[in-house]
């Protein structure tokens, strides 16, 4: 019966990448059963082994190769599809943008796919079911993961490695080898069960699949000893300060009236709950002033005044036109109760089509511009610079900023906050905000360091520096949070990129060896 379906070029070729794909989206948040990669990519593993081999006959004796691409390019597309469908859902807000969700649920997904489809053609041919494949099939795709998160904006959503965001010691080693050298020790670990697969004896696979069990367990003992172990330093820690994180839940509206934006920073004030004589950093969330800049929010210094005192800083979102440059930041900027500037940031990774327009010059000649209402494309900013308030050594983050785990390898030494602000209400009630918010928790322990998140319409949240969630507000809930954060410096010496490279080539040596030994060379 099952070789009956294996031989239906239409349900492997097809059906089956196309299933896969699509429960890759219940392997991470909210729904979080990381349990399914340890079936899916062992199957997708076997299905391009076993195309390979039925292309020169029972699949109407089709090139391998071009076999081998539609099934990569189906399973791709399925996977973005299920995973980042909720993009789309930005286009609901401006009518003119309508008629492209249609286009964005396909060819957003379709052009993504294309990172599958490279490893299906290139890798494929040389796969068997043996573990020198395994090791080189793991590389592959996480080495595809590291160019999808670099190339053109870059785009590192979803990689393997975020289906282990619940199980918290288990991920501890982040603070040690970092993103990429874990996502491919994640996938390592997914493709063990394609032992099964393998005409091995019986004892051989049970000592093979032992592995896993036993892989697991080390890293949650690791992770429980190096988070009780943390928990006794923060208990020693005497230096802390007191910040408050505000979710005002309001609407995504564009074009407010002035009356409107000082009904919404008297909100934010109600939120904020200032005590004159303690001293605070009141972080709000991005885009409560949706479409104001600075110097229109300026006109309601007074109104900080009469609520804020000298003992107080606030931290929010905020455009910044530039003389100079003749052109607008999406900054954050942390103001005194007088709301004089003390220290901004201005985001880097820009939002494709969400804040800036590729090839603006060419594609505005044709009616094309950005989704959201008000200037033209935004500045890029140039670096990331630590933001320094009282005791505080922030790293700020923008909304998406925090997917980019080399924003925060950037850091200094010296870090004793992260602070990631949102707008999550492009993405409604959909998955979207949630797979935002697991990247901050993995931020949070590969620098070491607490991580407040502000989110409006998204999850706000406070995470310690072994990424445990201490307080938390879900995206239906407006109010504040309060937390005297330990001041504790990162001491973050992960060198990202050269731990993942160092292991990529390990993998292919330890491939190249076994090649040659099976091969008889």
């Amino acid at each position: 019966m099952v070789e009956q379906y294996l031989n239906n070029r239409l349900i492997v070729l097809y059906i089956a990448p196309f299933i896969l794909g699509l429960l890759t989206v219940f392997s991470f948040q909210p729904f979080n059963f990381s349990i399914l990669n340890f079936f899916i990519l062992p199957l997708f593993f076997y299905l391009i082994v076993f195309i390979k081999k039925k292309s020169k006959s029972t699949y109407r004796k089709k090139p391998y190769r071009i076999n081998l691409f539609i099934f990569g390019t189906i399973f791709g597309f399925s996977f973005f599809l299920s995973n980042i469908h909720w993009i789309t859902n930005s286009l609901t807000f401006d009518e003119n943008f309508r008629f492209l969700i249609p286009l964005g649920l396909i060819l957003i997904p379709l052009f993504l796919s294309l990172f599958f489809s490279l490893i299906t053609i290139m890798v494929g041919p040389i796969l068997s079911l043996n573990l020198s494949s395994i090791i080189i099939f793991s590389a592959s795709l996480a080495l595809s993961d590291f160019v999808r998160a670099k190339i053109l904006t870059g785009f590192p959503w979803n990689l393997w490695a975020y289906s282990f965001s619940s199980l918290t010691e288990i991920i501890q080693i982040l603070n040690i080898i970092g993103l990429f050298a874990f996502n491919l020790l994640s996938i390592t670990i997914f493709m063990l069960p394609s032992i099964l697969f393998f005409k091995l004896d019986f004892v051989k696979k049970i000592l093979i699949l032992l592995l896993l069990p036993a892989i697991l367990f080390l890293s949650y003992i690791y992770g429980s000893h190096s988070i009780n172990l943390n928990q006794k330093k923060l208990n020693d820690v005497e230096e802390k300060f007191n910040l408050k994180v505000i979710s005002p839940n309001f609407e995504l509206i564009y074009g407010l009236d002035s009356e409107e934006i000082e009904t919404r920073l008297k909100k934010l004030i109600k939120y904020s709950e200032p005590e004159k004589n303690l001293t605070t950093l009141f972080v709000w969330p991005e885009g409560v002033f949706s479409g104001y800049s600075f110097d229109e929010i300026s006109k309601l210094k007074s109104i900080f005044k009469e609520n804020f005192s000298k003992n107080h800083f606030i931290l929010f979102g905020i455009n910044k036109f530039s003389e100079k440059e003749k052109g607008v930041y999406n900054s954050l900027v942390i103001t005194n109760y007088q709301l004089e500037i003390l220290q901004e940031y201005k985001k880097q990774k820009l939002v494709p089509f969400g804040e800036f327009l590729p090839m603006e010059n060419l594609l505005s000649k044709i009616g094309l511009k950005k989704i959201t209402e008000g200037h033209g494309s935004f500045l890029k900013g140039q670096k990331q610079n630590n933001l320094i308030i009282d005791k505080l050594n922030i790293l700020p983050l923008i909304c998406y900023e925090v997917i980019f785990t080399e924003l925060i390898q950037s850091s200094n030494d010296k870090t004793n906050l992260i602070i990631n602000i949102s707008e999550d209400g492009w993405f409604g009630q959909s998955i979207g905000p949630y797979q935002h918010f697991t990247k901050s928790i993995f931020r949070a322990i590969e620098n070491n360091t607490f991580l407040v998140r502000s989110a409006n319409k998204g999850i706000s949240a406070i995470i310690n520096n072994k990424g445990e969630i201490v307080k938390k507000l879900s995206s239906l809930e407006a109010g504040n949070i309060q937390i005297e954060v330990p001041l504790i410096e990162s001491k973050n010496k992960n060198k990202n990129d050269l731990i993942f490279f160092v292991l990529l080539i390990t993998y292919i040596f330890i491939f190249i060896f076994k090649f040659n030994k099976i091969n008889g060379k």
